[in-house]
């Protein structure tokens, strides 16, 4: 069961009582897996997955249903079982069919933790409160910030410079305590953390949680490509660059993804419009076949079990609180 149990500080629930270390592995289009999910929740980190990539509601119930059983079978077993949070776009709660049903089989399951992202999330909150959950809200900037504290977040995502996919462009020593002087809810904090001094940095900012996607990806149980596993353990900092013309929103890619599909990182053809990425040669699709990765790269050398990471991160930040 680990050393010790972990809860943020000021939180009154015991959500997270089951953290072996304030870690949320970030939710992530193509990794998150059911198999990623699952060791994250029985390693003790937050569970994070993309609700919004599940196109069929029996597959959607299936997924819960098997985080249900598996939450139960830790329970009996006097296990450890860290909670799991379902994104999806704050949009969901207009869709009258698949996100309706999506919602109602979350309000089933009361579902505790729901990640919103991309839109104003008060009508997401109104809906998620009324099953007692809570909503963490993704924003990249003090304004986004301000918008989803009005709207009711219980908690925000601040996506930093040098994260993976959609990255902020803001330092965390900045962008944290400025939010926190706004705002006393749940605060994560993601971008390059891939290690227990990050995660010890982070708190030291005044976030509750540290986030990661990048060091998650490169897992034996992540659902990417294993030459997106691999190019995360042999690549470094220099060779993450930001781009909007994959999909029309500047993010995040390794350099080699890139020239893997026959397109020249540093010469990207020409955008199709506002928001629209470039044409990209036939067959190739960004974030499946071209690779994204924050700078956490950069602390990165092997694809291992997530329950191998989460104990490295462990020792880690028990010796960075040490210090």
């Amino acid at each position: 069961m680990g050393t010790y149990r972990y809860s943020p500080p000021g939180m009154s629930t015991n959500l997270f009582d089951d953290l072996r270390i304030p870690v949320m592995c970030a939710p992530m289009t193509f990794a998150s897996s059911l198999e990623l999910t699952l060791a994250c929740c029985r390693a003790g980190v937050i569970g994070g997955w993309q609700g919004m990539q599940i196109h069929d509601i029996d597959e959607f119930a299936a997924y819960l249903r098997t985080l249900a059983d598996a939450e139960a079978q830790a329970r009996g077993d006097g296990a450890r079982f860290a909670p799991h949070a379902v994104n999806f776009i704050a949009g969901i709660v207009k869709d009258p069919d698949l996100g309706a049903q999506k919602l109602a089989l979350c309000e089933q399951q009361r579902i505790p933790l729901v990640f919103s992202s991309l839109g104003d999330p008060a009508a997401l909150v109104e809906r998620v409160h009324s099953w007692g959950g809570m909503v963490i809200h993704d924003v990249v900037s003090v304004p986004h910030a301000a918008k989803a504290i009005a709207a009711g977040v219980d908690g925000l995502m601040l996506t930093c410079a040098g994260a993976g996919g959609h990255a902020g462009t803001l330092t965390p020593f900045a962008f944290v305590p400025k939010v926190r002087s706004m705002f006393d809810g749940l605060l994560v904090v993601g971008g390059g953390i891939a290690d227990g001094a990050g995660i010890a940095g982070a708190l030291a900012l005044g976030a509750n949680l540290a986030c990661m996607g990048t060091r998650f990806i490169a897992t034996l149980e992540s659902g990417a490509p294993d030459e997106h596993k691999r190019m995360i353990a042999d690549v470094g900092m220099d060779d993450i660059f930001a781009s909007a013309a994959m999909n029309g929103v500047s993010a995040n890619w390794i350099r080699q993804s890139v020239a893997a599909v026959g397109l020249d990182p540093d010469d990207m053809p020409p955008m199709r419009g506002p928001r629209r990425g470039a044409e990209m040669p036939p067959g190739v699709t960004p974030w499946l076949d071209i690779f994204s990765a924050g700078h956490s790269v950069g602390l990165i050398e092997d694809v291992v079990p997530v329950q191998t990471v989460v104990d490295r991160l462990a020792q880690e930040f028990a010796v960075a609180r040490a210090r």
